[in-house]
């Protein structure tokens, strides 16, 4: 009887409502936690290491959210193998065997900072690789999950759109609770970014902003996170499309020590949900225009 074989699982995952109640989607693309063995043996870094760079149970966080009546779209690949939250080819020359092609962004700020779509960095200054890697590795990445990933998400942002005339992408993820170029300056609970009100409709961030704060959050507005790739490509609020990156507090729910979840979890799980269930009904209700009603 021949082997069988082991079919692949997906490098990321779509969970549905039961029903699509309200236009937003919930995206966590850098929750993953899945490590390929061939990126851990190529890494001069322990796992633990690693994961440094996760956004740890994001996704788990938001899935109480999400079962209200709006799709969550996960990544199960780690953010320090490939970085969805990036343009699809800011790579560094100097991370690399051979010659990158000619469209490749060397020059943002992010791949000088080590934080390209292929990481250079985790924890701000720890180098990942113990070797260059090879181009065809990188361009693979991209090709083989990088853009399936945006094709997911795009998918669910224009069906959204087409279904209740708008939508609304909250783009969830999470911070180091202190800042180590600030003298280990204790950031805010809750770090909101709309790309300075360039990626959504005022009246949305106001709203979400103001529910966390009246459950006891502090809330920050567009510092030190005002949104990356993901909120800028696709908040685009005179089309009908609404993004907003929320970065939430490590300490609010796990030990960042040793990644562990603590008893604050189930807390900040039940108060998103509720947010993003009064978000839900604001937006049934109203609370934003659609498109054609603005022109």
């Amino acid at each position: 009887m021949p082997a069988q074989t082991e079919t692949p699982r997906p490098a990321f995952e779509v969970i549905e409502p039961r029903h699509r109640a309200f236009p937003v989607v919930i995206n966590s693309p850098h929750s993953g936690s899945r490590y390929p063995e061939e990126f851990l043996a190529a890494s001069r870094l322990d796992r633990m290491a690693i994961r440094r760079s996760e956004d740890s149970y994001v996704d788990e966080l938001l899935a109480g959210a999400g079962a209200l009546g709006c799709p969550l779209l996960k990544a199960d690949f780690p953010r320090a193998w490939l970085d969805v939250n990036r343009e699809p080819y800011e790579l560094d020359p100097k991370m690399f065997d051979g010659h990158l092609p000619t469209y490749a962004n060397v020059r943002s700020l992010r791949v000088a900072g080590g934080l390209g779509t292929i990481a250079r960095i985790v924890s701000e200054t720890e180098e990942i690789y113990a070797h260059p890697l090879k181009v065809s590795e990188a361009l693979a990445r991209i090709d083989t999950v990088y853009k399936p990933y945006h094709r997911q998400l795009r998918q669910l942002v224009l069906e959204t759109r087409a279904r209740f005339g708008l939508s609304v992408l909250l783009d969830c993820h999470s911070m180091p609770s202190t800042a180590r170029t600030t003298h280990g300056r204790v950031r805010p609970d809750i770090v909101i970014g709309d790309r300075y009100g360039t990626s959504c409709a005022a009246a949305l961030s106001d709203l979400i902003a103001t529910q966390l704060a009246a459950r006891g959050y502090s809330v920050s507005r567009n510092k030190p996170y005002a949104g990356g790739f993901i909120t800028e490509h696709y908040g685009q609020p005179q089309r009908g499309l609404h993004a907003v990156q929320i970065e939430f507090n490590r300490r609010l729910y796990m030990d960042e020590r040793t990644l562990e979840k603590t008893a604050g979890f189930a807390t900040v799980a039940g108060d998103l949900a509720a947010v993003v269930g009064n978000l839900g009904t604001a937006l049934v209700d109203g609370l934003l225009a659609r498109p054609e009603a603005a022109e």
